[in-house]
């Protein structure tokens, strides 16, 4: 199979495209074709090295967790999918090697959801890893119906589907952080656009009234972002961070996405419904992996970048 894959680790241009072994088909596993392959921050330090001392690393090393296509065998254990179904999940596993930037990959029956006929392959390759990080932090914020909610990053990969799930959720106000060029894609989505910044605090208060505090709050964005919440939340447990296990220490939880098939059908069911959807900022052949991840370095991309196979 083609695949995008390194020996070394360093900036986008190790990164290339080369002819590997296809990957085997476990006994609960599904080989999928890929059409469509997500690109998300946590490649980018996965290529540059960064992620080395959380999980075994193995060269030749094809990054990607997310993926979407065609489900071209199955293990005999499997009973959730047969081939030809189309697919999507998030592919992250326990060592870093066999990733989605590739023809084919092989992935646990557990972390597979359908795709909905109604998502384009380019959107369900963009939802795996940002839906499930965007639903599993709310739930943790315990976000809910009558809930104010503040966004931080609403207008990113996550932060845009986190706006739509709870706007499903039944909460009664989402306020999302973006820069301003990002607002009116904001407003399209349901919510209300505030600055990044130090005005934070007072724009909230203009929106909010009262004491200036919502009712909880989900940070995608880190940084100062993570000092500051906690005073416009009004109880610290309600507040999640995807970005820095720090905010633990100010009362907040923090949460790391885990693989969850059960939880990409709920997502794919709301994008079915119209009640969501994935915005794809740009699509990028295969071959283009290198200039994929400069955009998605570069900060401020409205919704996801993803790579696309022929």
């Amino acid at each position: 199979m083609r695949a995008i894959a390194l020996d070394e680790y360093g900036d986008p241009d190790v990164m290339k495209l080369r002819e590997l072994p296809d990957p085997p088909v476990g006994p609960d596993t599904v080989r999928i074709r890929v059409r469509a392959a997500g690109v998300n921050p946590v490649d980018g330090l996965i290529r540059a090295g960064h992620l080395q001392g959380a999980y075994p690393h193995h060269l030749p090393l094809i990054p990607g967790w997310d993926v979407a296509g065609v489900v071209d065998a199955i293990g005999p254990a499997v009973t959730r999918f047969r081939v030809g179904e189309e697919v999507m999940a998030y592919a992250r596993k326990d060592t870093i090697q066999h990733g989605t930037y590739a023809e084919l990959v092989s992935v646990t029956e557990r972390a597979c959801a359908h795709k909905p006929a109604a998502m384009s392959f380019a959107e369900a390759g963009g939802l795996p890893l940002a839906g499930l990080t965007a639903l599993q932090s709310l739930t943790a914020a315990s976000v809910g119906p009558g809930d104010v909610l503040l966004v931080h990053a609403a207008a990113g990969g996550v932060g845009h589907i986190a706006v739509q799930i709870a706007r499903a959720l039944g909460v009664t106000r989402v306020i999302g952080t973006a820069s301003h060029a990002n607002h009116d894609f904001l407003r399209s989505l349901g919510a209300e656009a505030v600055e990044y910044g130090d005005e934070l605090p007072k724009q909230l208060a203009d929106l909010v009234g009262g004491d200036g505090r919502v009712d909880v709050a989900v940070d995608y964005h880190g940084g100062d972002d993570l000092k500051i919440t906690p005073k416009l939340v009004r109880h610290p447990i309600r507040h999640a961070s995807v970005v820095d296990p720090e905010v633990k220490d100010r009362g907040g939880r923090y949460v790391f996405v885990r693989p969850d098939g059960v939880e990409l059908e709920t997502l794919g069911s709301l994008a079915a419904g119209g009640r969501m959807r994935v915005q794809v900022a740009k699509e990028f052949p295969l071959e283009q992996a290198a200039e994929a991840h400069r955009l998605v370095e570069k900060g401020h991309v409205q919704g996801k970048v993803v790579l696309t196979v022929d």
